[in-house]
């Protein structure tokens, strides 16, 4: 670590003292970034971990709808984001008019939101998920029910072939998952032939079918470590190296793809979190009746995933 870096990791740490704040990082953040949070995790732990910390000041580092999940579940606390332009293209692809439209055609259908999305979207929604839950909750809907899933449309697609189900897909998808492509995967596993495959069920249908494990971040980060094997082809974001690495020293992990990078998760720094720590800025905030609306979907998607 150079002394820089070491100045500002104690800077930091110094100020979520003063400041009592929770810090809650995505996996694919910044090591640096990883390495002085309170907690880090896939989509669904941060929510979770944002509302049951006791810590009236939640620091978010990741993208804008993360954020915004821990504004819906906790009200009453501040909740900061240290850059407020990182977002997620996918999320910003769909409207609520989106959802709203298709409930007109379909008023008895249900809508399943991605918790990749803006607050307006979960609010006009009837549950969300996540990639780690998405499976169990459409489980837990009546078997004829005409479902919507929104945004991600591989996300959607490789739930709908694993149970054997039919769903209605947005057009969406993840620019940085879709950058796993079948033929290099395939030019890795023959060169690396002993590798697991693990991959982002957010990735396109034909690199989930010939995966060894396909799972939200978490999942993948215990099933390396569950795993016998030496060696693994990781396809999705860079960032979960870091956690990978420091708790499997002795195996191998191999990155599908160097695009596997997300500019927006990037963007955030130990400096701008230093700075959004020092001018208690930016503060997210959702509306009240966007809030109010999106809670209920949010709180069922914690109820169907018990």
């Amino acid at each position: 670590m150079r002394s820089s870096d070491g100045y500002l990791v104690d800077r930091f740490l110094k100020l979520k003292e003063e400041r009592s704040a929770y810090v809650i990082a995505h996996y694919y953040q910044r090591p640096e970034v990883q390495d002085v949070a309170d907690f880090v995790g896939d989509s669904y732990s941060m929510a979770l971990a944002a509302r049951e910390t006791s810590c009236q000041t939640i620091l978010v580092a990741g993208v804008d709808f993360m954020a915004e999940t821990a504004v819906i579940l906790c009200p009453e606390k501040t909740v900061l984001t240290p850059e407020p332009e990182a977002t997620c293209p996918m999320a910003n692809d769909i409207t609520a008019r989106d959802v709203l439209e298709y409930k007109e055609r379909y008023p008895d259908s249900i809508v399943v939101c991605y918790v990749n999305t803006p607050a307006e979207v979960k609010a006009v929604s009837d549950v969300c998920c996540t990639s780690s839950n998405a499976a169990k909750i459409i489980e837990k809907l009546p078997p004829g029910a005409r479902i919507f899933f929104i945004p991600d449309r591989h996300l959607g697609h490789n739930i709908a072939h694993r149970l054997n189900r039919s769903i209605d897909l947005f057009h969406s998808c993840c620019p940085t998952h879709e950058e796993v492509r079948l033929n290099e995967l395939l030019e890795l596993k023959r060169r690396y032939p002993a590798a697991k495959i693990l991959v982002h069920p957010e990735c396109r249908p034909e690199v989930v079918e010939v995966a060894d494990f396909a799972g939200s971040t978490k999942a993948i980060i215990q099933y390396a470590g569950s795993s016998d094997a030496d060696s693994f082809i990781i396809g999705t974001e860079c960032g979960i190296l870091h956690p990978l690495q420091k708790a499997n020293p002795g195996k191998e992990f191999i990155l599908a793809t160097e695009d596997l990078i997300c500019p927006n998760m990037k963007s955030i720094t130990l400096e701008k979190m230093i700075h959004s720590l020092e001018h208690m800025e930016t503060r997210v905030e959702v509306e009240e009746s966007v809030r109010d609306k999106a809670r209920i979907a949010l709180e069922r998607m914690i109820e169907y995933s018990s």
